[in-house]
C-alpha cells in the first residue's frame, strides 16, 4: 500500500475541492492522508500550508497530491511554487471555461455553492423540514414534502433524507417501518394519502444485524432473526403499496439520491 498526502486547500469551505476529492477513490492501492486547509486567503496562510506540503513530502517520500480551489491567482502562483502535484480547479476548467464562454467568471469564495443566493436559501428550508421531518417525528406539513422515504430502522433513510435536503434542496421526509406495522399488515394510516411521494430503502439482514449490533449489541431488536424478518414483511409491505424501494446495503447516499432524484423526477418510470 503506498502512504501519500493529500491537501485540500481552498479559500472558502473548502467542499467544492472536497468534492474533487472524490477523484482518489479510483486509486484503492494508496492511502490517502487527507488535511483540509479552508479559508487559506492570504500570502501568510499560503506559507503555511507550503510548510506543510513540504513536511508530508519528507514524511511520506513522495510528493503530496493538492487539489485547490483558489480564486485568487497571486495565491495560486505562490503555492504552486511547492514541489508537489495539483489539480486545479480554476486552472483546468474555469479558465478554459472561460476563454471559451469569452466571459471573465466570479472568483470569490462560496460561489459554487451559492451561499448568498436563493438557492442556498431553498437548501437551508429543505434542511429544516427534514430535520423536523427525521423518523416520523411529525406529520405536520406533510404534504409539502417531496419524497418521503419508509424502511426498517437503520437501513439508511436519515443520512439520505438529510443528503437529499442539503445537495439538492429537496425537502425529504422519512418513516420508520416498525413492529406495529408489521403486526397490522399494512403502512401507518398518514402515509395512504402520500403513495405518490414514497420511495422504499431495504437492506441486507447481515448488514442490518452489524449496524444495529453496534446500537444494541445482543439485543432482539439486532437479532439477525428478527432483521430478516422485518426486512422480509417490510418489502411485502412496500410491494402491496406499490412502493420503488432500492437496496442501501452496498451503495452511497450519493447513488442512493441518484435513484431517487431519477424516480421523483421521473415518476412514470
Amino acid at each position: 500500500m503506498i502512504n501519500r498526502t493529500v491537501f485540500f486547500i481552498s479559500d472558502g469551505t473548502g467542499i467544492t475541492a472536497g468534492a474533487l476529492g472524490k477523484l482518489l477513490e479510483h486509486f484503492p492501492s494508496t492511502s490517502f492522508t487527507q488535511v483540509r486547509l479552508p479559508f487559506t486567503d492570504t500570502l501568510d496562510k499560503i506559507k503555511l500550508a507550503q510548510d506543510a506540503i513540504l513536511h508530508a513530502t519528507e514524511e511520506d517520500g513522495g510528493r503530496p497530491v493538492v487539489i485547490m480551489t483558489l480564486g485568487n491567482i497571486e495565491l495560486r502562483s505562490t503555492l504552486k511554487q511547492s514541489d508537489a502535484y495539483f489539480i486545479d480547479l480554476f486552472n483546468t476548467f474555469i479558465d478554459p471555461l472561460s476563454l471559451e464562454l469569452d466571459q471573465k467568471p466570479l472568483r470569490g469564495a462560496g460561489i459554487a455553492h451559492s451561499v448568498m443566493g436563493s438557492k442556498y436559501n431553498d437548501r437551508m428550508e429543505a434542511v429544516n423540514f427534514t430535520l423536523n421531518h427525521d423518523d416520523g417525528m411529525t406529520n405536520s406539513g406533510l404534504e409539502a414534502a417531496e419524497v418521503i422515504l419508509v424502511g426498517v430502522s437503520r437501513c439508511g433513510k436519515t443520512p439520505t433524507s438529510v443528503y437529499l435536503a442539503m445537495q439538492f434542496g429537496v425537502k425529504a421526509a422519512n418513516y420508520p417501518l416498525i413492529p406495529e406495522d408489521f403486526e397490522r399488515g399494512t403502512l401507518p394510516e398518514i402515509l395512504h394519502k402520500h403513495l405518490d411521494k414514497i420511495f422504499g430503502l431495504t437492506i441486507k439482514p447481515e448488514r442490518l444485524h452489524a449496524v444495529r449490533n453496534e446500537r444494541r449489541a445482543g439485543s432482539f431488536y439486532a437479532s439477525l432473526d428478527n432483521c430478516r424478518k422485518e426486512i422480509a414483511t417490510a418489502e411485502g409491505l412496500m410491494r402491496d403499496a406499490g412502493i420503488t424501494w432500492a437496496d442501501s446495503t452496498s451503495r452511497s447516499v450519493e447513488e442512493l439520491s441518484a435513484i431517487i432524484l431519477e424516480k421523483i423526477r421521473h415518476p412514470a418510470k
